[in-house]
């Protein structure tokens, strides 16, 4: 039924604005890397079917992978902090300290061959969204942001960014394939405390410059 405020008149305006994308190298987290790798391979023997999205993909897993199989766990783990991590560095304050952490809600595979793609469109209301580069061989399409940025995949890259960021993958010419996550912020007083971090993962973050979490 509608409410009062459905007849309200609605105004648009689209606003310029400077949206981060964070890239981390995580090849010296080479256990979870591998363990989703291998995940992506039993989750396509036991869910061969395909997925309505807008990836065009030759495979692309369930939605909510990382609840059908463990082995993409470490890899959500590791991704999570990280992106905590990335939080402090935009707001300049841990989300901890407003009983606040990131979750992933939705984890999934994706395996592009040559002429593969995705179209346009983001990934909201996630606060953020996350791609890990499993494999990515030479020539294979980029990541392409609001039609204007471009970040060239490599293998064990993790590139993280606001969900509401339009992006695509145009046609690629090689094999891509990835793990992709939707964060969103949750109550710590309402949940469980945050899962254990991934060793290593605090290296990982430094690397790629973003400050660690109080």
């Amino acid at each position: 039924m509608p409410t009062p405020t459905d007849t309200l008149p609605l105004g648009r305006a689209m606003a310029l604005a400077d949206l981060p994308v964070f890239s981390c190298d995580l090849r010296n987290l080479p256990a979870p890397l591998q363990a989703a790798r291998q995940a992506l391979d039993d989750l396509r023997m036991q869910h061969p079917e395909p997925q309505s999205s807008n990836v065009r993909a030759r495979y692309m897993s369930p939605w909510k992978s990382h609840r059908l199989h463990p082995g993409l766990l470490p890899l959500c783990q590791a991704v999570t902090q990280i992106a905590e991590n990335c939080a402090r560095s935009i707001g300049g304050f841990a989300l901890s300290s407003l009983n606040l952490r990131l979750t992933v809600t939705d984890c999934w595979g994706a395996i592009y061959e040559s002429a593969d793609a995705a179209l346009r469109h983001n990934h909201f209301p996630a606060d953020f969204a996350a791609v890990v580069y499993l494999e990515a061989e030479d020539g294979c399409a980029p990541i392409v942001f609001g039609g204007r940025m471009a970040v060239q995949p490599q293998p064990g890259m993790l590139v993280l960014f606001p969900g509401i960021l339009d992006h695509e993958v145009p046609p690629t010419a090689g094999r891509r394939v990835v793990i992709a996550m939707n964060l969103h912020k949750v109550s710590t007083l309402l949940t469980a405390t945050a899962p254990a971090a991934v060793h290593g993962t605090e290296a990982a973050t430094e690397q790629a410059g973003i400050p660690a979490s109080a």
